[in-house]
């Protein structure tokens, strides 16, 4: 619990990313191993809740197609926590850095390498767990995507065209 008060604490200064991207159409979220279902989140969230166009996709998967994609008007999120498949994601990173992408990147408190390689780094708690981190991970694009929806104006409370499951049959 207090790991997630801080991730959240970490996420009240988004104003200058959400400044800069709310307006863009579409959003790719990067991600490898736990983090890829983050980036499935963050993309589903954005999508839910703003009704901007998002992707979530295996960072692996990036030359499969959605690199065609990128450009200076895309953002892409990347989540990158310090694990197995860091220095893969990186070198995904760099490559998005070398078509004009603009980088969004939520790591680590502590990571310089990251925080240098992207426009905009949302820093997070870290834990050992790449389960618990991914949990962490998810609060910032959540954060992301609600602060993003608010500022175009949404509601983000009664999302258009959703019903829940257990609603619908």
């Amino acid at each position: 619990p207090n790991l997630v008060e801080e991730a959240i604490s970490y996420c009240s200064d988004l104003k200058e990313i959400v400044r800069e991207y709310y307006e863009a159409k579409d959003f790719l979220y990067l991600g490898r191993g736990p983090s890829y279902t983050v980036a499935l989140e963050g993309a589903l969230k954005l999508k839910e809740i703003s009704y901007s166009h998002a992707e979530g996709y295996a960072a692996g998967e990036l030359k499969h197609g959605p690199i065609a994609l990128v450009d200076r008007h895309m953002p892409i999120v990347v989540i990158a926590p310090p694990d197995k498949y860091y220095e893969k994601t990186i070198s995904n990173i760099e490559e998005v850095r070398s078509r004009d992408g603009r980088i969004v990147a939520i790591g680590v408190k502590k990571d310089k390498k990251l925080r240098d390689l992207a426009d905009h780094y949302i820093q997070c708690p870290s834990i050992e767990n790449p389960c618990y981190q991914s949990i962490l991970s998810t609060i910032p694009v959540q954060m992301l995507a609600y602060e993003i929806a608010v500022q175009r104006g949404t509601d983000v409370d009664q999302p258009r065209n959703l019903a829940k499951s257990v609603t619908v049959e």
